[in-house]
């Protein structure tokens, strides 16, 4: 595969500008958080093979992690199960990219956002990239270390609510996954307001009943 191109950075290099890739991960999980991360990348050194983190296996992901960590500047942001069921999954992903932004070390000129819309009251002004984690190095390299930190964060609580298959599915409504939401129940977790733990949810205080 050839490198990704550097675009969508080069006219904020050019005048250099500081600018931060932002993308997010954990949108489609019926369990756990939602995580996003912006990376500014260092124009003069900065790693290579930068992909999309779905292209890439969970070693490869975590060897650039921490190679996109020695060479640029990194910020997380998180929205908790809470969050997400309180103002709905869209309004929480905002909320991470606002954080991530907002957890950089110095807050960048401009972000370039994956998705079709820039988050409201965002720190900085941006662009938005329809498959942007395919086109821009910076968003590729936030999709990586989004993807590693969640991923991580799944395989923890995995350790205390055994039997969810989370430290492989990450919380995705896997078969695994939808059979032990039937037979174990619902954890604190799982997202409330998403319809497949909202069914198991209701199905049991019908029973209580």
């Amino acid at each position: 595969m050839e490198p990704l191109k550097t675009s969508f950075e080069s006219p904020f290099w050019d005048k250099d500008l500081r600018v931060a890739g932002i993308d997010e991960v954990g949108r489609g999980p019926l369990a756990g958080p939602v995580v996003a991360a912006a990376v500014v990348l260092n124009p003069d050194a900065f790693p290579e093979g930068l992909r999309d983190s779905k292209t890439l296996s969970a070693k490869r992901r975590e060897a650039m992690t921490l190679l996109i960590r020695q060479q640029a500047e990194v910020g997380i942001g998180v929205a908790s199960v809470e969050e997400i069921d309180e103002v709905n999954i869209l309004q929480a992903t905002y909320l991470a990219m606002q954080r991530a932004i907002a957890a950089l070390p110095k807050l960048p000129d401009h972000a370039l956002v994956d998705g079709n819309r820039v988050p409201p009251l965002l720190s900085c002004p941006g662009t938005p990239i329809v498959k942007g984690d395919t086109k821009s190095p910076s968003i590729a390299a936030a999709s990586i270390v989004a993807k590693t930190w969640r991923d991580n964060v799944m395989k923890e609580i995995a350790t205390q609510f055994p039997g969810y298959g989370w430290e492989t599915n990450a919380g995705y409504p896997t078969k695994c996954h939808k059979d032990a939401l039937r037979n174990l129940g619902v954890t604190p977790h799982h997202r409330r307001s998403f319809k497949p733990v909202h069914n198991i949810l209701y199905q049991d205080e019908i029973a209580r009943d």
